[in-house]
């Protein structure tokens, strides 16, 4: 009898501390947002929800196919909150967004004069983070949500979800976080660039299909104003110069006997100074690498690999600076080098954060070579000729 009475016991007691955890969703009841796209057309919102298999999320050491990698959900709405309650409508299990990873934008979606707020529904969001990558296409959003990574990767290690796994085989341009966004739109020069992604068909695969990949072509700026505009190709390539953290990307030039020669470029210091005089304002850039050789040419001299590196190096940073400002952008962000600075100065120059700039805005881009390696061989041809 005492058992019983012991038993009934330490059930009452037990009972009510279980009923906590009944309201709770099991993780495999749940679908998980990835990405999301957003495009306008016709003064409506278009939403493409991402949603991946939890498998994927979750780590797993048994190997399993993944039939469906993702599913793309798409509606329209009036709003974006419209449209995403729109697709809720359609989904037979909660929704979770603590997962997601990046956005990505249309042109004609960072055209419409409402982005700002878009940007502020997520930052907002109780479930979604800080660092969700922000991006922008010209292409079609439906088929970039529906890429796989080579080789049958999950997506959340896809290029759009992870840009920084990339890092150790070129930076064409920095990732943007929604919180980078937010800091730079409200910081001088007002001005944020955004990753250009667009659809390659490089690769191929034992499928019907090509396979498709996703590849940064450039970049768009979006301004607190609107949007500016895009660079795109080797005219971007300036961008990864004056980036204020250390990167690595590649340089292709001419030698004197009008042979090509691709060098593999690690930036190891960075710095921009402003210099002013009276109420004028320029910039010195400073700058120091080391090259490392790849293949190579006999006739080759190590001055005549650092003279063209330098040579080069310098005419990406012009071309890119002029690109901007023919969209009048400030590209490389040098009113907030004089506000951080100088911020007497910056307030007596500058108009709506932006201080006015010219060709001649940059005074002196000093490259400076410091070592050229030569990787596992000497500074000669691997065979003699």
């Amino acid at each position: 009898m005492n058992r019983i009475i012991k038993g009934f016991f330490i059930l009452t007691v037990t009972l009510p501390l279980l009923s906590g955890c009944w309201d709770e969703i099991e993780p495999q009841r749940m679908y998980y947002v990835n990405g999301v796209g957003v495009d306008f057309k016709d003064n409506q919102y278009e939403v493409y929800l991402q949603l991946i298999n939890f498998k994927d999320i979750a780590k797993s050491e048994t190997p399993y196919a993944r039939e469906a990698p993702a599913e793309i959900g798409y509606a329209k709405g009036e709003t974006m909150e419209e449209a995403i309650y729109e697709l809720y409508r359609s989904i037979d299990q909660e929704v979770f967004w603590g997962h997601m990873t990046y956005l990505i934008f249309t042109e004609e979606a960072l055209k419409h004069e409402e982005v700002i707020s878009v940007f502020d529904t997520f930052s907002r969001f109780r479930e979604t983070r800080y660092q969700i990558n922000v991006h922008f296409t010209q292409d079609s959003l439906e088929e970039i949500l529906l890429i796989t990574p080579i080789l049958n990767k999950p997506l959340i290690d896809s290029k759009l979800s992870h840009p920084l796994n990339i890092r150790k085989l070129e930076v064409f341009t920095e990732p943007v976080s929604l919180r980078n966004l937010v800091i730079g739109l409200n910081e001088p020069s007002h001005e944020v660039s955004l990753p250009l992604v667009s659809i390659d068909e490089n690769w191929e695969t034992t499928k019907e299909h090509p396979s498709k990949e996703t590849t940064i072509k450039g970049i768009g700026i979006l301004s607190k104003d609107g949007f500016r505009g895009v660079i795109k190709g080797d005219t971007a390539r300036g961008v990864n110069w004056m980036q204020n953290k250390k990167n690595r990307g590649d340089l292709t030039f001419k030698l004197d006997s009008n042979k090509s020669l691709t060098v593999d470029i690690e930036k190891k210091y960075f710095d921009v100074k402003p210099i002013i005089k009276g109420n004028q304002v320029q910039f010195k850039v400073d700058i120091k690498v080391d090259v490392i050789l790849n293949g190579f040419k006999s006739k080759a001299t190590e001055n005549e690999i650092r003279k063209e590196v330098i040579k080069k190096v310098k005419e990406e940073i012009k071309a890119t600076y002029e690109a901007g400002l023919k969209l009048d952008v400030d590209i490389y962000r040098l009113s907030e080098y004089l506000y951080r600075n100088n911020v007497k100065a910056w307030k007596a120059l500058e108009n709506n954060g932006k201080i006015p700039l010219t060709k001649e805005s940059i005074k002196k881009i000093n490259v400076q070579v410091d070592k050229i390696k030569s990787g596992r061989k000497t500074f000669e041809t691997t065979i003699k000729e």
